[in-house]
């Protein structure tokens, strides 16, 4: 299964990071209402922090903002979706037993840590980029200037690196008595 196709299946709603149930019931190619009825006769396994029903506005916004096309109108669902977190997934993989649901939760899970990579990635550049701004009291907007920067003056790193180097080094090699 292709990492990059079920990382475009995840999106943030509520400030976490979610897969819907119609989308995650696709990659394990059942129904859509055999995943949920799975999940509504496994209910304590999915406590509210892994498994939540999106309310009508929130999906309305995902129709609106992602192109979702099932709408109650063209024969989709007459209900809101249900959105599982990265840890509801894996609880799918406990009740969905098929050999194709645990290798797809592998997949899923997969994804995720990659997101979270990605996500810690760029946080750690962002933190270097506001150095930058802060060492040479400059506004930063885009990655470009900073390459360019890095390109055009080069000489100023370069004298920041010798300030910062040790000036006095002990002599190498062996000491003998005088």
């Amino acid at each position: 299964m292709e990492l990059q196709i079920i990382q475009k299946r995840i999106f943030e709603i509520r400030g976490q990071r979610v897969m819907l149930d119609f989308h995650l019931a696709e990659l394990y190619g059942v129904e859509t209402r055999i995943l949920v009825r799975a999940v509504k006769r496994n209910i304590k396994r999915f406590p509210p922090r892994y498994m939540f029903q999106l309310t009508k506005e929130e999906a309305k916004t995902l129709i609106s903002q992602f192109g979702i096309t099932k709408t109650e109108k063209r024969g989709g669902t007459q209900r809101p979706p249900y959105a599982f977190t990265e840890h509801g997934i894996t609880m799918l993989s406990a009740v969905l037993r098929s050999d194709t649901a645990i290798k797809t939760s592998i997949a899923i899970v997969d994804a995720f840590i990659l997101l979270k990579q990605y996500h810690n990635n760029f946080e750690l550049l962002n933190k270097r980029i506001e150095e930058l701004e802060a060492k040479f009291n400059t506004k930063i907007e885009n990655i470009n200037e900073v390459i360019n920067f890095l390109l055009t003056q080069p000489e100023l790193i370069v004298a920041e690196k010798k300030a910062t180097e040790r000036t006095e080094r002990n002599p190498i090699g062996f000491k003998t008595k005088k």
